[in-house]
């Protein structure tokens, strides 16, 4: 019986687990993965081979999780390396990314910013075709 393939990607307030080999597994271990993200109220999508759970957790606390628990399963961690988009640096916005800006204050920027940043601006409106 194979083991489950577990690939743990952390997100902000959350983490995905897919399961790329869910279709090798028996019904059991499916069972007892359907447990495990039941009872932390996840949510687990057959469709994508995958599960979410809301909740604040490093690989190294999953992967003894899964070990504490028993689970029988290959543990890998996969790392998302995003881009360091700018930050606003004034206003109600300041500390945002200017990629997390809604459109009326890109616009709003657009005609009364004059600022050091004003190249920043320029480069996302032109991102967003505004």
């Amino acid at each position: 019986m194979p083991k489950a393939h577990l690939i743990f990607t952390h997100l902000h307030n959350s983490y995905n687990v897919s399961v790329p080999n869910l279709e090798k597994l028996s019904v059991e271990q499916i069972k007892e993965l359907e447990n495990f993200v039941s009872f932390r109220n996840g949510i687990f999508d057959f469709e994508t081979y995958s599960f979410v759970i809301q909740k604040r957790l490093e690989f190294y606390e999953f992967v003894a999780l899964i070990h504490h628990l028993g689970i029988d399963a290959k543990v890998q961690e996969r790392i998302i390396i995003k881009e360091t988009e700018p930050r606003i640096g004034f206003g109600q916005y300041k500390g945002m990314q200017y990629n997390e800006l809604p459109n009326s204050y890109m616009l709003w920027l657009k005609t009364n910013y004059r600022g050091f940043d004003k190249e920043k601006v320029d480069k996302e409106l032109a991102k967003r075709n505004l």
